[in-house]
């Protein structure tokens, strides 16, 4: 608690530090795999493609990130295990965000898109590993995660395919695209929206 009270504007600093690297390198990563296929494909520009990106990334982290924010602070690994040492917790921490702004970095220097999520939790397990012991790790919790990897891309297929036909036949396949997409879009907007609120509610 002492190391805490005497040296605590230098932790804040450090985490503001890291994080803000952390965000440099998401950017550099998580949005360019995002908008990538729609700057590819000509839709937007990279200067619209950043400002987009921007205003989402921060209203999905401000309005929907609570949940997985409390699953990376005390989901992965039992704080409970080291209550008595305050500082093992933000030392490891510190080092689970440094080690993760870092690989996103050489990653992004390479080209290759990674996850923020598996880096940040790979880096978080890390640290319970070396740190405490692997009995404070949050073994059932790591299965759910590793779970949800696997799962997502094959949700997220289906769901992409089906969009995908529907447009084609409301609106590609008919006599009239740009007719059929005036009646059809409002539609697809209203799902978003939908989806949005059932996320942040």
């Amino acid at each position: 608690v002492e190391i805490i009270t005497l040296h605590g504007t230098v932790f804040v600093g450090l985490a503001v530090a890291f994080g803000l690297y952390m965000c440099w390198g998401i950017g550099a990563n998580d949005v360019a795999n995002a908008m990538g296929t729609s700057v590819g494909s000509g839709a937007i520009s990279v200067r619209q493609a950043v400002i987009i990106a921007a205003v989402f990334e921060f209203s999905g982290a401000f309005l929907a990130g609570g949940h997985v924010t409390k699953t990376i602070r005390k989901g992965i690994i039992d704080p409970s295990r080291i209550a008595d040492q305050p500082h093992l917790l933000i030392f490891g921490m510190l080092a689970a965000l440094l080690a993760a702004a870092i690989w996103l970095m050489v990653a992004s220097r390479k080209g290759w898109p990674v996850s923020t999520t598996h880096t940040i939790v790979g880096a978080i397990v890390g640290f319970g590993l070396v740190g405490i012991g692997p009995d404070a790790v949050n073994w059932s919790k790591i299965i759910q995660i590793v779970t949800s990897w696997v799962i997502s891309p094959v949700v997220g297929g289906v769901i992409a395919f089906l969009l995908m036909v529907s447009i084609h036949r409301l609106i590609f396949e008919k006599d009239s695209p740009f007719e059929a997409g005036k009646r059809w879009c409002p539609m697809y907007i209203f799902l978003v929206g939908f989806i949005l609120t059932l996320v942040t509610s």
